[in-house]
């Protein structure tokens, strides 16, 4: 490039080079403490290593590095899918894209759910509640009992009562309706999380690491609520807050303290 090819860069240079670096900004702040940073590492030098044996002319060696370079980006694809679904789903929950999206009310199944999360809270009963929000939760629903029933507080109590067989896993719910229990989730590997955490809050911070999903979790131990969502979970929340967080995910409408709850990792 010659200098007055760098002197003529037009305002769709600069927006093509914008757009670039928020790509991959985000993309490094969705891989940043996942075991992803080690894998991008590993072809960062296997790209040196190429440019190695390409300078000291070494054939065998460049045969091989062709060879991988015809299936590399279909490879990086398989590799980085969980960071490239999350910047997508980053890119889907934009404000300007959220606007064309109708919420409905969802008031009732909050203060249900609230109550609920309460009495099980005081009780110490371990809970996982999964709310879908934009992106589908199909592929998690069928792995549960499918109940399609309205949400209750009496319902979500019972789910996770301990006698209840149903009460192992997630509940699912979607809109109005509980849509399944007893659903696996997907457990998280991310190394920012503390070693202390249980199953159940690896499984909810690693829904919202693929899925826009709002979790909340009940520590059968202590009691104390958590929630995750994109991929952070905030622990030892009120009742009070919890109300707030929900209100916030569920219907896009921030209350007027909601903004003052800042996320924390446990």
């Amino acid at each position: 490039m010659t200098l007055y090819e760098i002197i003529n860069i037009g305002v769709r240079d600069v927006i093509e080079i914008a757009l670039v670096t928020y790509l991959l900004y985000q993309l490094y702040r969705l891989m940043r403490g996942t075991i992803a940073v080690q894998i991008a590492f590993g072809l960062g030098a296997l790209f040196l290593i190429q440019v190695v044996v390409e300078l000291a002319d070494m054939t065998m060696l460049s045969t091989i590095f062709n060879y991988f370079n015809q299936v590399s980006v279909l490879a990086v694809i398989i590799i980085f899918q969980p960071e490239i679904r999350r910047l997508l789903l980053l890119l889907g929950k934009n404000p300007i894209i959220r606007r064309f999206v109708s919420t409905t009310d969802r008031s009732e199944i909050i203060d249900e759910t609230v109550t609920a999360i309460e009495h099980m809270a005081d009780h110490r009963i371990g809970a996982l509640i999964a709310f879908q929000r934009s992106t589908g939760l199909r592929s998690y629903i069928e792995t549960g009992k499918r109940l399609q029933a309205e949400v209750s507080q009496d319902l979500i109590v019972t789910l996770f009562h301990g006698q209840n067989p149903l009460h192992d896993g997630a509940v699912i719910i979607n809109d109005r309706r509980v849509e399944a229990a007893r659903c696996i989730l997907p457990v998280s590997t991310s190394m920012k999380l503390s070693p202390q955490l249980g199953l159940r809050h690896r499984a909810a911070v690693g829904l919202t690491e693929q899925t826009d999903a709002f979790v909340v979790v009940v520590s059968e131990e202590t009691g104390n609520i958590s929630v995750s969502r994109d991929g952070a979970l905030i622990s030892n929340i009120t009742p009070d807050e919890l109300q707030r967080y929900l209100t916030k995910a569920l219907t896009n409408q921030p209350s007027a303290t909601a903004s003052s709850l800042a996320p924390a990792s446990a």
